[in-house]
């Protein structure tokens, strides 16, 4: 008895204390979440380099930190630079009155009169909604221009998670077997399944990570692109920012090239309105209506509407990092679902056994129907 009760406090201790070490490193949640996965997705690229040059292990994982770094980390910074200094240019104009959204609405309105009709039969008042517009697009680039003031007072703060990031990033990709077995040893959910449910966190943040951010690479400059050669103002702040909402499924850049052809056809320019509606149906919603559910929803084994409600969940609940976190919650979701059907049904050989108050007789196979292949689980 006193034996049990050591366990019992032993485990609750463990239980505690792995709690506080959970809400210590809470702060630092987004760097070690993408230090994760920039180890998850370059690992294969390690392991060319470990087959190249043999096993140094240290040697291959700066390599390996170098080339994310040229590859994603720097361009990703400087695309944020010219989106933030852009935004903030945006912002200076709309002050000067040289830019005035609501002007925009209401030619659209004064050339479209039958879009206030159209909105008055669901209740929707006109003047409510260009208000409204307005001053999200206000609110916008005040955004824009507070988080440049934010980065430039709080520099030390934004370095120390991105250099936290890198060097989170080195280890994961050094030791990142070794952790993930002694992950398997340590958590008592059973071997095989672990194993397995660590394959699908990888395949999933690989899937969502690169899929994603590839579309937002496309569908970005695809738009910032056509933007250009119509001559529209701002081609680089609305490229990004058409990069930056193709996270989100089904509408993304659409958010931004549909009004902006419905103001050019507004002020006569019918066939720039023309040739870039046909550029974003074609082009632009090509990218994301084919190489989504292709590089997304395969990889991931979800269909494309949990793919879509678990982005827009994962957006709300975790902010940016949500368009990752949001399909790996609902694709470890589908896994545990699956574990539990194969191993727990009436047919399984453990409930059988349960339900008999026995346990299953050796059939010559695994102790558990659980396949160590994932794809069986599928």
């Amino acid at each position: 008895m006193y034996a049990k009760l050591e366990t019992r406090a032993f485990l609750a201790m463990l239980v505690g204390v792995s709690v506080a070490f959970i809400l210590l490193m809470k702060p630092f949640f987004g760097p070690i979440f993408w230090a994760v996965a920039i180890a998850l997705i370059f690992h294969p690229v390690q392991l060319k380099l470990a087959r190249r040059f043999g096993d140094r292990p240290n040697t291959n994982a700066l390599i390996t930190l170098f080339l994310c770094m040229v590859i994603v980390v720097i361009p990703v910074l400087l695309l944020v630079a010219s989106l933030v200094a852009e935004g903030i240019g945006l912002y200076q104009k709309i002050q000067t009155g040289d830019v005035r959204p609501g002007e925009y609405i209401d030619q659209v309105n004064q050339s479209f009169p039958a879009i206030q009709s159209f909105l008055a039969q669901f209740d929707i008042s006109f003047s409510e909604l260009r208000d409204r517009t307005v001053n999200l697009v206000v609110s916008g680039s005040q955004f824009l221009g507070k988080q440049a003031l934010g980065l430039g007072q709080n520099t030390f703060q934004f370095f120390l998670g991105l250099a936290l990031m890198v060097y989170l990033a080195f280890f994961l990709l050094r030791d990142g077997v070794s952790l993930v077995e002694l992950l398997i040893r340590a958590l008592p959910l059973g071997d095989e399944r672990e194993r397995l449910l660590f394959a699908k966190f990888a395949e999933v943040t690989r899937a969502t990570v690169k899929g994603n951010l590839l579309i937002a690479i496309i569908q970005g400059a695809m738009g910032g692109l056509i933007f250009w050669i119509l001559g529209i103002e701002g081609a680089l702040l609305w490229g990004v920012v058409m990069a930056i909402v193709s996270l989100l499924p089904a509408v993304g850049a659409a958010l931004v090239w549909v009004p902006a052809a419905i103001y050019l056809a507004a002020v006569g320019d019918v066939v720039q309105a023309l040739i870039l509606t046909a550029f974003g149906v074609v082009v632009i919603g090509l990218a994301d209506n084919v190489l989504r559910p292709i590089l997304v929803g395969r990889d991931t084994k979800l269909p494309d509407y949990i793919v879509l409600l678990s982005t827009l969940g994962g957006l709300a609940m975790f902010g940016i990092n949500g368009f990752v976190m949001g399909p790996l919650v609902a694709a470890l979701f589908n896994a545990f679902w699956g574990i539990f059907i194969r191993e727990f049904s009436h047919e399984s050989p453990i409930t059988q056994a349960w339900l008999r108050g026995g346990e299953a007789k050796d059939s010559g196979k695994a102790d558990t129907p659980l396949e160590t292949d994932n794809t069986k689980l599928r």
